[in-house]
């Protein structure tokens, strides 16, 4: 449903990895970057009522996690970004090239710039950082709400307690967006099925 989605998750994750690097001299690990993501949907869903990435978020303990990124993690190698592994279960990403960020509004990349501002700085230690986006990761709405189900997937519309029980009247701007984008999903998903099936 989001224009350019492809083109949008690997520029986020090169401009996440390469603005990192520039402010603190090190490599992003995948767990900041996992938050990072995390942070970028959801805050947006709560701001504008759809998200940047549309990306599907797991509720670990330390946090959203994307099963789409990290499944690919030991492949996955583009023009502006790789992701290495550094022993183990741990990865960092290594920035290669420039994010292209024509496929971003001007909000969306505020959004960007205001997450790194709050957690990629050289005074901090790379644990600090990791702690503090983990921390914050675990006060978003639908984290909290996937926590306590078995499956633990993260749900967008978790992010508006009640909205289904509330009059067009009571809906705010970002929860009437948010029904516009999920309504629209759901024709595009139902068109999609219709041609498969024909």
């Amino acid at each position: 449903m989001i224009a350019y989605r492809e083109e949008k998750i690997k520029n986020a994750i090169c401009y996440f990895a390469k603005e990192h690097y520039k402010r603190t001299n090190r490599c992003i690990r995948q767990t900041l970057l996992y938050k990072y993501l995390g942070f970028l949907d959801f805050e947006s869903i709560k701001n504008r009522g759809k998200p940047v990435l549309e990306l599907s978020f797991i509720a670990y303990d330390k946090g959203p996690v994307p099963p789409e990124i990290r499944a690919k993690r030991d492949n996955y190698d583009t023009e502006c970004f790789s992701f290495f592994n550094t022993g183990g279960d741990y990865y960092s990403i290594i920035p290669k090239g420039d994010s292209d960020l024509s496929y971003f509004s001007k909000s969306e990349i505020e959004l960007m710039n205001n997450i790194l501002d709050r957690y990629s700085r050289k005074e901090l230690k790379n644990d600090e950082m990791i702690d503090a986006a983990i921390k914050d990761s675990h006060k978003i709405l639908a984290w909290e709400k996937a926590r306590k189900r078995f499956h633990k997937k993260m749900r967008y519309e978790d992010m508006f307690p009640n909205i289904d029980k509330k009059s067009e009247e009571e809906l705010t701007p970002e929860e009437e967006n948010f029904l516009i984008y999920e309504g629209l999903k759901r024709k595009s998903n139902d068109n999609r099925r219709r041609i498969y099936l024909e």
